[in-house]
């Protein structure tokens, strides 16, 4: 049972973030924050065992405010969840924001899936229960029931059904995740390309090896899709017409008959007419 009360900010660890604090929408929250105070709570769970008493698993974005107001406290909910649940909890508030790149939403999807297959067993491509949909039931106090509870229709329905978007949404967005290099996801963070989904595809779909020089050519064409796709794939230079000409006349040439050739050769004034005329 979750439990509300304030924390002091030295007793919370702040780990790794699928997404990363950006300073200037915390700075936006610390506005909020003087006017209205904090409205939402942080969420943390209990990690007895650690150097800090709790670890923060929802609200970077809101404890680095409080940070920057110089506070001692924050208020939070404890939830008693393992780390894999935190996870969840983490990825369901971010995944379903509007201001996610399509980008970062595809890397929150692969998560999500990578977590339920975890603790839900395989994901059945066709959809249904998961494997191991008996162990649903160790999940009904937790906080994440409702997933749970959704893992009855299988992965894709339930995540499109909380996204707010089709089956075939989820699957683009894990082929962006699935194929592209952390390299390259970290060289076009917080740039345009970012929340392109259709040019996010057509990088998933390069040859790996092309794949895995593609954040080189990204910043080599400083961001210029086009050009770093160029680079990776060089354009098939156009055939001169000239030349063209002149191999259709060779291959004309060849299949020609002698009476034919002749007469080219006269057209050509390579050779004086016949007396006569042309036979």
């Amino acid at each position: 049972m979750a439990i509300s009360k304030p924390i002091p900010l030295a007793d919370i660890l702040v780990p790794d973030r699928l997404r990363s604090v950006d300073e200037d929408h915390a700075l936006a929250i610390q506005a909020s924050i003087v006017e209205h105070g904090l409205l939402n709570p942080v969420t943390v769970r209990q990690t007895p065992n650690g150097e800090q008493g709790y670890c923060l698993v929802a609200g970077a974005h809101r404890f680095r405010a409080i940070e920057l107001l110089d506070e001692e406290e924050i208020d939070a909910i404890v939830v008693k969840a393992s780390a894999d649940e935190a996870v969840l909890i983490e990825i369901e508030e971010n995944l379903f924001r509007n201001d996610l790149s399509v980008m970062d939403r595809a890397v929150f999807v692969q998560t999500y899936r990578d977590v339920w297959e975890k603790t839900r067993g395989d994901i059945n491509p066709n959809g249904g229960r998961p494997k191991n949909s008996a162990k649903l039931a160790q999940f009904s106090n937790s906080p994440v029931d409702l997933i749970a509870q959704e893992a009855e229709n299988g992965f894709s329905e339930a995540c499109a059904n909380r996204l707010g978007v089709s089956r075939r949404a989820i699957y683009r967005l894990n082929k962006i995740a699935q194929n592209l290099p952390r390299e390259l996801r970290q060289q076009i963070s917080g740039t345009p390309l970012a929340d392109n989904q259709s040019q996010l595809l057509k990088l998933a779909k390069l040859e790996p090896s092309k794949r895995a020089r593609a954040h080189i050519a990204i910043r080599e064409s400083n961001g210029n899709f086009k050009a770093a796709i160029d680079l990776l794939e060089p354009p098939a230079k156009k055939p001169d017409p000239e030349m063209q000409i002149l191999s259709r006349l060779i291959d004309s040439w060849e299949r020609a008959k002698p009476a034919t050739r002749k007469k080219f050769m006269v057209h050509a004034r390579l050779m004086a007419e016949p007396k006569g005329g042309a036979s």
